[in-house]
């Protein structure tokens, strides 16, 4: 355990560059005195410590000294930090551990990205506890490789981005934003970004293509994503065309429904076996998205509007393949 924070003292050094006992305390977790400690011992065992004495004095690394990390290229290390960002670390006690990883992983990229790469980490949000715009589908879609390197590349160069997109319902569209970060959930992606100055949440899954542009993107310089990823969901949430739907359905499908409602208000079980839901939609469209997807596995009782848009699916589809495709 000493040896460990021993590696984390000296790092912390690498990257900082001069701090104090009490900075040092802080970060590694420990007293003081532990720190003037550990100082000597690393003395004691040839790494170059020194103290500079005075107001704005500390503990330094005489210039030149390093630890190595070697066979790590950029984007392994960007995937290293990235994956720091995840949540399980702490709640298997392994908090401390990852934080001593994650300063050897910095350390141990070349000067020329290390900042990038650190910066770049910021830009990425994975699984984060606020999954409120998240719509989970039975199958998840997956985005072509080409198009994902496409948005990241954007997003990490600060450039802004043209992208096909095709929305629910719509047509795919061609719109150009600014790319603030990427956040993904449950296994979808989704690019956070700024088009026209308004906010704007994107699905990867329903990006057609990608193009980085030269001009630099209207962003700020720093982000908190975890905050930006709330505050959107708040608003998704408390969106004005909120709907409510009773529906009846096979209890095998009940995660495929609930995992994309908003809220579910009452549930039940009939005397067959069958579920009875009442469930709050963000608008009318995505209550209709989102019994279609479950074909006869659920029924909706009501809204009369909602059985007539779907009753009005079914039909168009069934007209369709009624007869065999013109020539």
């Amino acid at each position: 355990m000493r040896a460990d924070r021993l590696v984390s003292l000296v790092l912390l050094l690498r990257q900082h560059g001069r701090m104090s006992a009490p900075a040092l305390a802080r970060e590694l977790e420990v007293s003081t005195r532990t720190v003037l400690r550990d100082v000597e011992a690393l003395s004691a065992a040839g790494v170059p410590v020194y103290a500079e004495r005075g107001r704005h004095g500390g503990f330094a690394l005489l210039p030149g000294f390093r630890t190595e990390l070697t066979g790590l290229n950029h984007d392994e290390a960007l995937a290293l930090l990235v994956a720091g960002s995840r949540r399980g670390a702490q709640a298997f006690g392994l908090g401390s551990a990852l934080a001593s990883a994650m300063l050897k992983v910095v350390d141990a990229l070349p000067a020329s990205y290390r900042d990038t790469a650190a910066d770049a980490a910021e830009r990425l949000l994975i699984d984060p506890e606020a999954d409120l715009l998240s719509r989970r589908t039975a199958a998840e879609e997956e985005v072509p490789d080409a198009v994902v390197a496409e948005v990241r590349r954007a997003v990490f160069a600060g450039h802004r981005l043209r992208i096909h997109y095709a929305a629910f319902g719509q047509d795919p569209k061609w719109r150009t934003v600014d790319p603030i970060g990427l956040v993904t959930v449950r296994d979808q992606g989704y690019l956070l970004a700024t088009r026209s100055g308004a906010d704007r949440t994107y699905r990867l899954s329903r990006v057609l293509a990608a193009e980085e542009l030269p001009e630099p993107a209207r962003r700020p310089d720093r982000v908190d994503l975890g905050r930006a990823w709330q505050e959107r969901g708040t608003r998704f949430r408390a969106g004005a065309d909120q709907v409510t739907v009773l529906v009846r359905m096979d209890p095998a499908r009940r995660e495929d429904l609930v995992g994309t409602a908003l809220a579910v208000l009452t549930e039940e079980t009939d005397a067959d076996g069958r579920l009875r839901l009442e469930l709050t939609f963000q608008d009318p469209r995505h209550a209709e998205w989102a019994l279609w997807q479950l074909a006869t596995t659920a029924e909706a009782l009501s809204p009369p509007w909602l059985r007539d848009a779907l009753h009005h699916r079914a039909t168009t589809l069934a007209t369709t393949y009624t007869h065999p495709p013109a020539p």
